[in-house]
């Protein structure tokens, strides 16, 4: 089964409890056990639920692009910091939130840990392994997305990207239009899976239109990169760009952004790569990125727009905090609670509008 339906027992051992208080914990939906999956989904729908939330505990993208593990324990981190958040009149504006669980990917993680990406056929196997996870991915987010859900997508490699996309262009029968926060493109060649081509592969597959990328580092992507986005019809603003020759606002490199994404028909995805964020402990770790509060002022913009369908947040690694793993749990689980909020704010101001419609 591609889904770990989670079920109350399952988030035990992250609940804090205090007298007097509640916790997002305590107000969350879960998927029944028994029912096949689209059954159950589609049994949460009718209880106005709206937004999703789907973990993938992997590494094995980051690491099949030759970086470094720890984006595994980004789903955990985010759970032990947002299932403890106070439940009140501020919290889940959008209504009462599916807790879908996270998808299975255990057994690909052990056989990725067994190989040596030195070694050039075992560094194979590890992006063969990237390709199975696709798949999975894929299958949990077909289901979602046919179901009507708005899905936050947390922890693993950007290499989801690719499995996202495909799910929902699929289910919308029209390619996806897609906003990416990252200082890298992730347009690497076609060289076999990674977290470096998940866009350069969907928009090879033709599932990709509109593509834009906010805050790119100019000395962070090859040439080849850089040619195949041009290729593609692609645009960006680099960091550059905004900060060293501040040839741009920040508001106004977003509404750039926004404009080109919604330039069009078809579903719209958010993507944030949070190595894009200063000093956030993650795969490619940077101290010369964007603030927190210009990554959730992304988030929320960009999920105003009635036909963005999903927030992936990718790449958090509390185990590359420099004071270590518990730092960085509690580093990581804020921040991807904070871009959780912010999308959840943003779907409220939809619903309000009743601009959703085509999705109820």
């Amino acid at each position: 089964m591609a889904l770990h339906r989670y079920q109350s027992a399952d988030i035990a051992h992250w609940r804090k409890s205090r007298p007097q208080e509640e916790r997002l914990a305590d107000k969350l939906l879960f998927l029944s056990a028994e029912l096949p999956l689209a059954d159950a989904l589609s049994a949460i729908r009718q209880q106005h639920c709206k937004v999703a939330l789907l973990g993938i505990p992997e590494d094995i993208g980051p690491r099949a692009n030759l970086g470094l593990g720890g984006a595994d324990q980004g789903w955990s981190a985010f759970l032990s910091v947002w299932l403890n958040l106070q439940a009140n009149a501020f919290s889940q504006p959008i209504g009462p939130v599916l807790l879908a669980g996270h998808v299975e990917c255990a057994d690909l993680q052990q056989q990725a840990s067994k190989l040596d990406v030195s070694q050039p056929e075992q560094l194979q196997q590890l992006r063969a392994l990237c390709n199975e996870l696709d798949q999975q991915v894929e299958a949990v987010m077909a289901q979602l997305f046919q179901a009507g859900f708005y899905v936050i997508v947390i922890g693993g490699g950007h290499n989801n990207a690719y499995p996202l996309i495909k799910a929902l262009a699929t289910a919308t029968e029209q390619a996806v239009h897609c906003a990416n926060l990252d200082p890298h493109s992730d347009f690497r060649p076609l060289e076999g899976r990674h977290s470096g081509n998940g866009f350069s592969y969907a928009w090879q597959q033709q599932l990709l239109a509109n593509y834009f990328v906010l805050g790119l580092h100019e000395l962070k992507n090859s040439q080849a990169s850089l040619t195949q986005l041009q290729q593609a019809g692609a645009e960006f603003v680099s960091l550059q760009a905004l900060f060293t020759r501040q040839q741009i606002s920040w508001q106004e490199a977003l509404d750039r952004c926004i404009d080109f994404v919604a330039d069009s028909t078809g579903a719209i995805g958010i993507e944030l790569d949070t190595d894009s964020i200063e000093l956030m402990p993650a795969s490619a770790f940077t101290s010369t990125g964007l603030s927190v509060h210009q990554a959730t002022q992304y988030v929320y913009q960009l999920a105003l727009l009635p036909r963005s369908r999903y927030l992936h947040l990718a790449e958090a690694a509390p185990a590359r905090h420099p004071a270590g793993q518990d730092a960085g749990m509690q580093h990581c689980g804020q921040v991807l609670a904070a871009l959780c909020d912010a999308f959840m704010q943003a779907k409220a101001v939809v619903a309000d509008s009743h601009a959703d419609a085509a999705i109820d």
